[in-house]
């Protein structure tokens, strides 16, 4: 299986989720939305609920991590949304996205410094762009729920961190812009049946 970069991968959630969100704002009439997104859920005859949430608006307490100072919404692509998140939930599972895209001044390195420190509060930091498989065949033999890279990787020139576990993942990429840096922040929660609805 071929290697996919994490910020293609970015980039793919980012469409998906603005083309949800158009999506939703045509097609749903009946339940209660409002400019930042749509947020439905329908309660079976039994009590079980299923919802769906999708906005073009998040932020970065959402995902778990703080916004580095000075940073500002990015629009690399030239349109669409700097933010997205996405929540859909049923009887048995639930899964949460929270996506996004800044930009700083500030190097690259400056920006990972920042990030590498706040992942810590989330355990052991992954550093992606290592080209080590070593740990991640070490973590996969010793537990199942510990997060591993993977197939992730950053773009060319870029870094990319994760840390959490295969549940409640954050991670963060980040790539030259000039002067400056592009960032992304990512949060990732799959539930089983014990927790029915995202937080």
């Amino acid at each position: 299986m071929r290697k996919q970069a994490f910020g293609g991968r970015v980039a793919l959630i980012g469409a998906v989720l603005c083309g949800a969100v158009s999506l939703a704002a045509i097609g749903v009439f009946a339940q209660d939305k409002d400019k930042s997104g749509v947020n439905v859920t329908v309660t079976g005859k039994d009590g079980s609920e299923a919802g769906l949430m999708i906005s073009a608006q998040a932020s970065a307490k959402e995902a778990g991590l703080p916004l580095y100072p000075g940073a500002r919404p990015s629009k690399e692509d030239g349109d669409g949304s700097a933010a997205a998140k996405l929540g859909l939930w049923g009887s048995s599972f639930g899964f949460k996205l929270v996506v996004l895209k800044m930009a700083s001044d500030d190097s690259p390195e400056k920006v990972a410094a920042f990030y590498q420190k706040a992942l810590g509060k989330y355990g052991t930091v992954l550093n992606c762009g290592d080209g080590s498989k070593a740990q991640s065949d070490k973590d996969k033999s010793e537990s199942s729920k510990r997060l591993t890279c993977g197939d992730d990787h950053p773009d060319p020139g870029g870094m990319l961190f994760k840390a959490g576990s295969k549940e409640k993942q954050h991670l963060v990429s980040v790539k030259p812009n000039g002067t400056g840096s592009i960032f992304h922040i990512v949060y990732i929660e799959a539930r089983d049946d014990s927790d029915k609805t995202p937080a």
